[in-house]
């Protein structure tokens, strides 16, 4: 407790005085109680102003004050008095720092001590919500619902006593957390202390930092786009109502920051019993639109005024000399206004598209930090570095899970092209080579010339050469038992063979049913569509071998009926061919990997 002057003990309360000595020899328990005692001092204190304020004056000298901002700041689930006692004490609270007047330090009184004070009222406030949304029985909820009404009570009477504590309301993170809530209670409480503040200091939303003011905006808009209660729905037009009349830069923020305003409002809440106040909002925004393009619209008009009477003019000379130009001028005119309406439609769905995601994209945040900040308040303060630590490496984790995963598919992409590359050069080489064999077989061949013949002296030569090689290897004699052991060898040795090249063939063939079956696996994930199209259809595709057997014979057919149908120039030498017989490497090139009967073959 401070020390008092000594003139000012003889002239202080003796009832403050009193409750300060029992406050400072209490125990921590039971000082909620004891401050309690504030309230009806504060009633007996109404009579007039002047011993109002000399009361609230002494209450603030002997750190009253200071003990009911550090206790509304304690568990009172676990103190005497629960959370009643915590709600009066914020009333007490805010009623004597609303008409007190600090003669000494004042600075520090509205600096420090006001801030704080908002700072314990929003943080209790916070308490009172998050157990109001838990709570299950209904006179519970009913009790931390009207506890907290009187918490942002005495919020709205404090900082209507300090004007400039409006913007320090707004600045504060607790009173963010507040606003950004699902429930329908609170969420429509912390709108009208919004609303106060408002009309309290008009300016206030031109004093807080720009973050904050896109965050009350943000939720604000996200509020009116995401739920269908009127209630919440009507509030929240009120306060961007008074937002646009209070605050005439905040419009065009208004209209640039959320460019499908204008539409939600009007499809979304038309009809729902606050038309008047929508219809003020949209006139609102309309008129600084226009107010800012009058000119140039004007300017534009004239222009397309002008620029109409000339292209008429020349319109109506041509029609006059070709009478044939009606039918292309329509037909014209209907393509483009086709093309425009086409365009309309692609951009009105890209907004909404666009709208759509981003209010994804806040939902999802809001519940992201949500959850964040429910898990620093459980964890211990010693872990919570070890849990921010563990926090960056799931998010690391994820990150380059992401980025694998972009670049196998861009990989994938890039190879099934330069596999269609080196396919489309495979066949046109294989033409190509066939159609220089076939010029190369078409060359008339050299006329036939009989070999010279022999002398006499070279046929005895070659006949002494002849007998002289016979001497020198005459042929060995082999008995008939050694012919028939060696016939029987040769046998033996020719089954040998036969097994090894009847097991080589089934080894080859279960080799070319793998590499087509492979081939058909491989060309069907080629021409899958992505995960985003992907059907039912496409999945049997996958699943049955019937399926794509059939896909691919029917593909094959069609090959074929289209061979049949090729100009000259695309048979590329085929012309000696006949016409009913296709080639062997055009079937090859398109149903060489169809995978029919465990063969590749037809």
């Amino acid at each position: 407790m401070a020390n008092a002057p000594s003139a000012s003990l003889a002239s202080a309360d003796p009832r403050v005085l009193a409750l300060a000595a029992q406050v400072t020899e209490s125990r921590e328990q039971d000082i909620p109680l004891l401050l309690l005692k504030l309230k009806g001092i504060l009633n007996t204190a109404s009579l007039g102003r002047e011993e109002s304020k000399k009361i609230k004056q002494d209450i603030y000298n002997y750190d009253l004050t200071q003990y009911c901002m550090l206790v509304l700041r304690q568990d009172h689930s676990r103190l005497r008095g629960g959370w009643a006692t915590a709600a009066q004490l914020a009333e007490i609270l805010s009623h004597c720092c609303v008409g007190l007047e600090v003669k000494e330090d004042p600075e520090e009184f509205r600096k420090k001590f006001l801030p704080s004070a908002i700072d314990s009222l929003l943080f209790l406030g916070r308490r009172l919500q998050a157990r109001f949304i838990r709570a299950i029985k209904d006179e519970e909820k009913q009790g931390f619902l009207r506890w907290f009404q009187t918490v942002t009570d005495a919020i709205c009477w404090l900082f209507g006593g300090h004007i400039q504590l409006a913007a320090c309301v707004l600045q504060n993170d607790h009173f963010l957390q507040l606003l950004i809530t699902d429930d329908v209670e609170t969420a429509i409480i912390m709108m009208s202390v919004l609303h106060n503040i408002l009309r309290v200091n008009s300016s206030v939303l031109l004093q807080v930092d720009e973050g904050t003011l896109h965050s009350v905006l943000d939720e604000l808009v996200y509020k009116l786009s995401s739920t269908s209660n009127p209630v919440i729905g009507n509030a929240a037009i009120k306060l961007l109502l008074l937002v646009a009349k209070f605050c005439k830069q905040l419009v065009k923020l208004l209209r640039a920051r959320y460019k499908g305003l204008k539409g939600l409002l009007s499809k979304q809440w038309t009809g729902k019993g606050f038309d008047r106040d929508l219809s003020q909002l949209l006139d609102l925004l309309d008129l600084e639109q226009s107010s800012g393009k009058g000119e140039m619209q004007r300017q534009h008009q004239a222009a397309c005024i002008i620029q109409a009477a000339w292209r008429g003019f020349q319109t109506r000379k041509r029609l006059k000399k070709l009478p044939q130009a009606v039918t292309a001028l329509q037909r014209s005119f209907r393509a483009k206004r086709e093309q425009e309406l086409q365009h309309l439609k692609k951009q009105k769905e890209e907004e909404a598209l666009k709208l759509q995601m981003q209010l994804q994209r806040q939902r999802a945040m809001r519940l992201f930090h949500e959850r964040q900040l429910a898990l620093l308040e459980i964890i211990h303060p010693s872990q919570v570095n070890k849990y921010m630590e563990e926090m960056e490496g799931k998010s690391a984790l994820t990150i380059q899970r992401f980025w694998r995963g972009y670049r196998a598919r861009r990989n994938f992409h890039q190879q099934r092209q330069s596999l269609k590359e080196y396919k489309a050069a495979v066949v046109i080489q294989r033409a190509a080579f066939k159609f220089l064999e076939k010029r190369r077989r078409r060359r008339p061949l050299s006329p036939w010339k009989d070999p010279k013949g022999l002398t006499d002296e070279q046929r005895l030569a070659l006949q002494q050469k002849v007998d002289d090689y016979i001497k020198l290897h005459p042929a060995s004699q082999m008995s008939e038992e050694m012919s028939k052991e060696l016939h029987m060898q040769a046998q033996e040795k020719l089954a040998q063979f036969l097994l090894r090249s009847r097991l080589d063939q089934r080894a080859a063939q279960r080799r070319e049913t793998l590499l087509a079956q492979v081939n058909t696996d491989v060309e069907l994930l080629m021409n899958a569509p992505g995960l985003a199209e992907t059907t039912g259809k496409d999945l049997d595709v996958f699943m049955s071998r019937s399926v794509p057997v059939a896909t691919k014979a029917r593909q094959s057919h069609n090959t074929m009926l289209k061979y049949t149908r090729w100009p000259w120039w695309k048979k590329l030498g085929d012309e000696f061919v006949e016409d009913d017989v296709i080639p062997d490497d055009a079937l090859n090139a398109e149903l060489g990997t169809l995978f029919i009967g465990g063969k590749k073959s037809f």
